[in-house]
């Protein structure tokens, strides 16, 4: 709103009353119903301070909307942005304060800047579809061409072309109106919600009323969420599986608060652990404190994370691919040929004194004859089949234009945990350690004692129970499952003891009958009275009679609070309390062993720590590092609520020789929020060693693909020597080929930010001699970099000179967080990669929607997360993808050259008759556009995928030397055959010449029609064989059984019009030629014409290809990645520098130290 200041002026009332008093109050009337001109009449405006009356006028928000998502006008910034962008600085403490609620004000003000909280999946009328489809520039092209023919009396075909095209256009209609109606069904909710306002009470509104800063109740039976949420109070376990594919449920815990004035800002991708995001749904929520889960709206509409996703699938990002641009190239090319057949059209029915409506109207017939109406629709055969085969397979696409671009890959990003090894892990053992040394490895971890080790293992994980059910991330499962603890909580039923005995779920804590109670509320009373406060779960050991003798373990654990894992963070933790009278709580820490170090008390980690962690890692073995404190000041659920409050730690640990790994202190972490005083002063108590097992499937098919020439990368959260171990395991990294550590360190005081390469095999001082043993060694060994996340987040920072180069090798990235792997797949493409990337959906959706081609493999049918989605649980999938992505890419390219040669074909035939001033009949047109070239063209798209993945890639680009070769050499061939046989034709003794005086179809049959029908029927015929290639991306031609029964059986039909026609000359208008030994001649010049083709064809494709490229010279690529390759390849200096620093400046020196 505006608001004006006004000060009262006494000449100017005076004036008013006077007016007034002369025209019998009209001034009144008017200042009645618009009181702001009573305010201007009497008043000046000035300043605010001074004014004794203020004007108030609404302004109306200025905003706009696209692809779903509104725009409003933010005048400090002069300009249209998100709606969402208001909440940008938002930060977590910022979140918390709005639990209690909005004002109704306050929430219609909002509504009209952010709107209504709906996904609103726009879905047309019928009439409204029907406009946009005949508006289409093909459908206009043929609505003419239909018009021209039936101008031309070729009734025939024209009423064939309009049922046909009306009901393609039909099946189009309903097919998009269903789709529309089914995503709007799926996207829609109904939900109400339970919102808390300012004022204190509690009313249920419509979800779509809802807007950011809401606070509303989750439901404890579970709900579907309508908004992007992040969490205050209690536990959600929530199935995201429709956003990321992945099945497995999610925990999610209360959004840290941070402390005053240092609250870190909400971000819902770095506290995705604490956002309830639009579209999943809660399974079911746990309350902490209180009875009511709560949490406050933050996104809602197309800015939620389901509206990203849904805005993806409305408005597809165009595919960039070069074969679709030179296919509209090409067909302009195929216009500027049909004008010039028409100026000779038009010429040469002059010269035949042609009348001028009959020029008029086949001069433009030329027009339909050259461009094929048919063209756009034959160019999507191939991918149809190849949609049809992926989903007999298990594999769904929902882009089908990606399929194409799939047969131009030559780089695929893996994912390792659960796409490359199996998802879940088994439990090889633990390494405890004990006065600063490491004690052997313990296999059996229900033998072990109890202690600090064993609860740490038993209680530190985010598993949740649902219908009885553990659910949860496979690594925890595993881990539990190999202490033979079992889990339960307050609703799950519990025993309680009579007189003095307990039993706690068929536990027994003393000789005492125990006997059954009501779930609920008495079973979470239960829970109090034996732990003395609210607890989230309880762990319990197993019963003595499990327990292997010589252990006696009574006494379970109840976890009071946790601290999900972060991938930013790399850890969790968990604070946990023994039995009332059993001892003080504990912080059980769990995570990426380097970071877990760093957070550990320095004399607590053993010396040998980082050679211990080498063995295991470089063996393959995942591991991750437990650590614990006490922490007596936290006695109640309270007091673990409130662990924000602690004083923040003294000073951080320093680095030792022992743990040589940067410590994220207890003063960094302090920043983060709650979790500062918890993870922080810990005890190191070893490592947990789990079997990286790797799937069966997986090093066959990565072998498959570095023998088609592919390039494999691995992309992984895990240990880099884990991933290292891995990548030799599927020989992703051969045993002969050398693997170079990529060391990047950023700027810190007075030094620059510096870069080395350190060989993973060889010791360093083997490395340190002369350039020339250098150069050998890596001129001997194929070259592999392996890099971090925290060296890859320095070379995009401070070298991106050296970026691309290492890029070129780098095959291995370890440690790299769902946003560097965004990044990653972004930096490979603009090398000029064609990337794929296949991952299990969970943290690799961003990468996944980023590829070129993403593969999801999630056990959905589809998932909007990528283009393809898998239910072949390992990378099989991509080869397959990439083989169907080849085959489709190849179909596209016979199927369209077949279709430009037809309209050539019969652009020649025209011609030819034209100059003699004749013309194809209706039913001949009819016989070759459906019954001949319809069938081929749908039939020939067929072929499926050769069987094996080969180096050789097909062609991207139409314009090239080879496809405009082979069009320019076959329609020469063709213009050469119709010349003979029309020549042959009129040196015949028996031939009777045209009646120039006559046009068509009154001069039908006639012997140059007939033998130009029968001389280009064969043609269609013998060009859709010589265009339907095989190896190396298809199978042979006999594989496709249909097409090749259709092209024997049109074959054997054209045989049987040029040899015996009977009946079919009255329907054709064919004319009847006696001369046996003509029409044998026919047939030879039809066989000559098909093997020239094929020989042609074959011979373009393999010896004549290679000597046109040695003939030219060789020209720079436009693709950035192999003129690297080729810059490295001729430079003198070694790539890359083993053991020497290069150091960040303005501008980037390499010096040796």
């Amino acid at each position: 709103m505006e608001v004006s200041g006004y000060q009262s002026k006494t000449w100017k009332t005076v004036l008013c009353h006077t007016v007034s008093l002369l025209t019998l109050g009209a001034p009144l009337i008017a200042f009645h119903w618009a009181p702001r001109l009573a305010v201007r009449a009497k008043c000046r405006r000035c300043p605010l301070r001074q004014a004794d009356w203020v004007v108030i006028r609404k302004t109306a928000i200025r905003y706009f909307r696209f692809e779903g998502l509104r725009y409003v006008w933010i005048e400090k910034r002069q300009s249209y942005c998100l709606a969402s962008v208001l909440d940008e600085n938002q930060t977590c403490s910022d979140i918390h304060r709005s639990c209690c609620g909005l004002s109704p004000q306050e929430q219609s003000a909002r509504k009209k800047v952010y709107g209504p909280n709906q996904i609103d999946v726009p879905v047309k009328s019928y009439l409204r579809l029907l406009v946009d489809e005949v508006l289409n520039p093909f459908y206009l092209f043929q609505a003419f061409s239909v018009t021209l023919w039936f101008c031309e009396a070729y009734y025939y075909y024209a009423v064939c072309i309009i049922l046909i095209s009306a009901i393609s256009i039909a099946v189009s209609l309903y097919e998009t109106k269903k789709q529309r109606t089914t995503l709007r069904n799926m996207v829609s909710m109904s939900v109400s919600v339970t919102v808390h306002t300012a004022s204190g009470e509690a009313r249920t509104v419509s979800a779509t009323d809802l807007v950011p800063g809401d606070c509303f109740v989750v439901p404890t039976d579970g709900t579907l969420v309508p908004c992007d949420a992040a969490l205050l109070t209690g536990e959600c376990v929530v199935n995201e599986s429709m956003l990321t594919g992945e099945s497995v449920p999610v925990m999610k815990t209360p959004l840290p608060e941070g402390p005053p004035g240092a609250s870190p800002a909400y971000c819902p991708e770095e506290h995705k652990r604490h956002t309830l995001f639009c579209g999943t749904r809660v399974i079911q929520a746990r309350s902490y404190l209180g009875t009511e889960v709560l949490a406050v709206v933050t996104r809602t509409g197309f800015c939620t994370e389901k509206g990203d996703l849904i805005s993806s699938i409305l408005y597809p990002k165009p595919v960039n691919f070069k074969f679709y641009k030179d296919a509209m190239k090409f067909v302009l090319f195929l216009s500027v040929l049909a004008g010039v057949g028409t100026a000779y059209s038009i010429f040469i029915l002059i010269r035949n004194q042609v009348p001028m409506g009959q020029i008029v109207l086949r001069a433009l017939d030329v027009i339909t004859v050259v461009v094929p109406p048919a063209l756009p629709a034959a160019m999507t055969v191939g991918s149809l089949y190849a949609q049809s085969r992926l989903k007999q397979r298990g594999i769904f696409c929902i882009s089908p234009p990606r399929i194409n671009l799939a047969g131009k890959v030559r780089l695929i990003c893996f994912d390792k945990t659960g796409t490359l090894t199996e998802d879940g892990l088994d439990v090889w053992g633990v390494v405890p350690q004990e006065n600063g040394y490491f004690l052997p490895l313990v296999h059996e971890l229900r033998r072990m004692s109890d202690g600090p080790l064993l609860r740490c293992l038993a209680t530190c994980h985010a598993l949740s129970l649902l219908r009885d059910q553990l659910i949860g991330d496979p690594v925890d499962l595993k881990m539990l499952e190999s202490t033979g603890w079992a889990m339960a909580v307050g609703s799950s039923g519990w025993r309680c003891r009579e007189r003095t005995s307990v039993a706690f779920q068929g536990h027994l804590l003393s000789s005492f009958q125990a006997q059954e109670v009501p779930e609920g509320a008495a079973a979470e009373a239960q829970a109090a009275q034996l732990f003395g406060t609210r607890v989230l779960v309880v762990m319990r050991p197993p019963p003595l009679v499990e327990q292997p003798y010589g252990t006696k373990r009574t006494t379970p654990l109840a976890v009071l609070r946790r601290f999900p894992f972060s991938s930013a963070l790399q850890r969790m933790s968990v604070v946990a309390k023994p039995m009332a009278g059993s001892g003080p709580s504990v912080a059980c820490l769990k995570g990426a062993p380097e970071m877990v170090a760093g957070l550990c008390q320095n004399d607590s980690v053993p010396a040998d720590f980082s050679q211990m962690l080498h063995q295991y890692t470089s063996d393959g073995f995942r591991v991750l590092g437990l650590a614990y404190k006490p922490v007596a000041a936290v006695q109640t659920f309270q007091d673990a609520q409130e662990l924000s409050r602690c004083p923040k730690p003294a000073a951080p640990p320093r680095p030792t020789p022992a743990c040589p790994f940067a410590p994220l202190s207890g003063w960094l972490t302090f920043l983060l929020g709650r979790r500062s005083s918890v993870e922080s002063g810990m005890l190191f108590l070893g490592f947990l060693v789990m079997k990286n097992v790797l799937k069966a499937e997986t090093a066959p098919v990565i072998h498959s693909l570095r023998n088609a020439e592919i390039r494999t990368v691995m992309v992984t959260g895990d240990n880099m020597l884990t991933a290292v171990n891995v990548a030799r395991s599927c020989r992703m990294v051969e045993a002969k080929e050398q693997v170079v550590f990529v060391s990047a360190a950023p700027p810190s005081h007075d030094k620059p930010a510096a870069l080395r390469f350190i060989p993973s095999d060889r010791p360093t001082e083997q490395l340190e001699g002369s350039y020339q043993e250098e150069r050998d060694f890596l001129q001997q060994h194929s070259c592999h970099l392996a890099l971090n996340g925290k060296s890859f987040a320095v070379l995009v920072e401070h070298f991106p000179d050296l970026l691309p180069k290492i890029l070129l090798q780098a095959n291995i990235f370890a440690r790299m967080s769902p946003d560097q792997k965004t990044l990653l797949v972004r930096s490979l493409q603009d090398l000029n990669y064609c990337v794929g990337m296949c991952g299990d959906g969970a943290n690799d959706c961003g990468a996944l929607k980023a590829a070129d081609v993403g593969i999801s493999l999630s056990e959905a049918e589809a998932s909007v997360a990528s283009p393809f989605t898998s239910r072949i649980a390992n990378i099989e999938c991509v080869p397959i993808v990439i083989r169907e992505g080849r085959c489709s890419l190849v179909t596209s390219f016979v199927i369209f050259k077949y279709m430009a040669l037809y309209s050539l074909v019969q652009f020649v035939s025209v011609l030819l008759l034209y100059t003699i001033n004749t013309n194809l009949s209706d039913l001949q047109f009819f016989f070759f556009d459906l019954v001949i070239t319809s069938s081929v063209a749908v039939l020939m798209g067929r072929t499926a995928p050769a069987v094996e993945l080969g180096p050789e890639r097909p062609q991207g680009a139409l314009i090239s030397v080879v496809v405009l070769g082979s069009l320019l050499l076959q329609t020469g061939l063709v213009i050469a055959v119709q010349a003979a046989a029309y020549l042959i034709t009129v040196s015949q003794g028996w031939y009777v010449p045209l009646n120039h005086t006559v046009t068509a179809p009154e001069n039908l049959p006639n012997y140059e029609n007939t033998v130009v029908f029968c001389i280009s029927g064969f043609q269609y015929l013998i060009l859709a064989v010589a265009m339907s290639k095989g190896q190396p991306f298809r199978k042979p031609l006999y594989t496709n059984v249909v097409f090749l029964m259709a092209l024997i059986f049109l074959y054997g039909l054209m045989t049987w019009l040029t040899l015996y026609p009977l009946g079919f000359m009255t329907l054709l208008y064919l004319k009847r030629i006696d001369d046996m030994r003509f029409k044998v001649v026919l047939l030879a010049l039809a066989t000559l014409h098909f093997f020239t083709a094929f020989v042609l064809e074959t011979a373009l494709d393999h010896g004549l290809l290679s000597w046109v490229r040695r003939l030219r010279p060789r020209r720079t690529s436009k693709k950035l990645f192999k003129r690297l390759r080729t810059e490295l390849s001729q430079q003198q200096a070694p790539w890359p520098p083993l053991n020497e620093s290069l150091f960040a400046t303005a501008k980037i020196s390499m010096a040796s130290r």
